[in-house]
């Protein structure tokens, strides 16, 4: 197909998500808990917001591209600690946090996998050199989300991990 583009996204996120992720540690800020973050929460990450994302669709219908593969993201790459931040400062409210040890399966009280996933998308920002940076699209998300608890599907039990095995009694 000579028309068609491939986008390799990292994670996506921004109004109407819902996945439990930037939903969980908002929970936890709203809830004012200590976060439980895994190991010294120096996992990279790499965050594209939706609204990005439609906005680069249309640079490629408008511009047709030669180029017709991308990896799409924020150029800006973030720790799961500076993440979890810019998620507590949405909420007008600032994390402590826990280290887990790596010995405790991560997704048990966790949202991500323990890898890191980090994109080169220097082919993007040729076309689209500006992105939603992700604190403001955090506070964006978060405005949205305080309004539509209900939006957000298939809630993982982290906290109840947290309270009934990495709470210290």
């Amino acid at each position: 197909m000579p028309n068609a583009y491939i986008l390799r996204p990292p994670y996506f996120y921004g109004v109407y998500e819902n996945l439990y992720r930037e939903a969980f540690p908002f929970d936890c800020a709203m809830q004012d808990r200590l976060f439980y973050i895994p190991k010294n929460g120096d996992m990279k990450l790499q965050f594209f917001n939706v609204s990005d994302l439609c906005r680069f669709v249309e640079i490629l219908i408008d511009k047709h591209p030669e180029n017709h593969i991308f990896n799409v993201g924020n150029k800006d790459i973030v720790t799961v600690k500076e993440w979890v931040e810019f998620c507590y400062n949405a909420v007008e409210k600032n994390a402590e946090f826990v280290s887990v040890s790596k010995d405790i399966p991560q997704r048990d009280y966790f949202c991500f996998y323990d890898y890191e996933y980090v994109l080169d998308v220097s082919k993007q920002n040729e076309l689209m050199p500006d992105t939603v940076p992700l604190e403001q699209g955090l506070k964006e998300e978060f405005e949205w989300y305080k309004n539509n608890l209900d939006s957000v599907y298939n809630r993982k039990p982290y906290m109840e991990y947290i309270d009934n095995n990495l709470v210290k009694k």
